[in-house]
């Protein structure tokens, strides 16, 4: 078993680069990294192109004999310690990444679910990883993302889905309100959160809507509240006025489960 011992390497070198979103726009592939993100790569048929294992975790059993047959039928190739934590962008890691080659997004919104949870402007990767893990939790397969939102194939972004990055179609908006026209003309209405004059969100009927979710600072841009068919909130009892929009996220998600549920 050879072991890549150089920085110089050039396969290090191009794995390196994906830590940047220019290098995974241009190549269409994104680290995964870690035991559970890899089996679930392998579960749902990811296009996986190479996997990374540190030689050291392997003799300090670190790393399962049996997750190491698991991924034997795959390209692997093995680093020392000191190669692995220059690719490593986690500060206890498990000694396995994978490289992913992205599958081709599905342009085009499916309007036969009955709720389209549309990201206006979301920054933090924390916040993006978390509401595709609530979208796949509650069986929804898609999500709107504005141009000008955190890059879903951040690593940090990709852990925090816990594998929902396999699942979610995600759609990527050059220009919002064009796409929130795009909603409207088939039929979904359009509902900003907002503090202001709003709707409770349990006084919604989440048949055809289309919920924007706003950037953590600003909220939904004004534009899009101008345009909104409704204004909805959730009604806060004590003295804090706003939410950590993935927390709101899975609020009005689980809103929207509720009432599917109560059928």
């Amino acid at each position: 078993m050879q072991v890549i011992t150089s920085k110089e390497n050039e396969i290090i070198k191009n794995i390196k680069k994906l830590k940047e979103k220019k290098y995974r726009d241009k190549s269409n592939k994104f680290i995964i990294e870690g035991i559970k993100l890899v089996e679930e790569a392998i579960e749902e048929n990811a296009n996986i192109e190479l996997i990374v294992i540190c030689d050291e975790c392997i003799e300090t059993d670190t790393i399962p004999k049996d997750f190491l047959y698991k991924i034997a039928k795959y390209e692997c190739i093995y680093v020392t310690k000191k190669i692995f934590e220059m690719l490593t962008d986690v500060k206890s890691p498990q000694g396995v990444l994978a490289i992913i080659n992205k599958k081709t997004s599905n342009k085009n919104i499916d309007y036969s679910q009955d709720i389209i949870i549309v990201l206006d402007g979301i920054q933090d990767p924390g916040n993006l990883g978390t509401i595709l893990r609530t979208v796949d939790s509650a069986n929804l397969k898609q999500i709107v993302l504005s141009k000008n939102s955190a890059d879903s194939f951040n690593p940090k972004v990709v852990r925090s889905t816990m594998g929902a990055i396999f699942r979610i179609n995600i759609i990527e908006s050059e220009n919002l309100m064009d796409t929130l026209k795009e909603i409207k003309e088939n039929g979904f209405d359009i509902l900003a959160t907002s503090l202001d004059d709003s709707k409770d969100i349990y006084d919604i009927d989440y048949k055809n809507k289309a919920i924007v979710i706003g950037n953590e600072a600003n909220g939904v841009s004004e534009n899009i509240q101008k345009m909104a068919d409704d204004k909805i909130r959730i009604p806060m009892l004590g003295k804090t006025e706003s939410l950590n929009a993935s927390v709101a996220t899975g609020i009005i998600i689980y809103e929207y489960v509720r009432g599917i549920i109560k059928k």
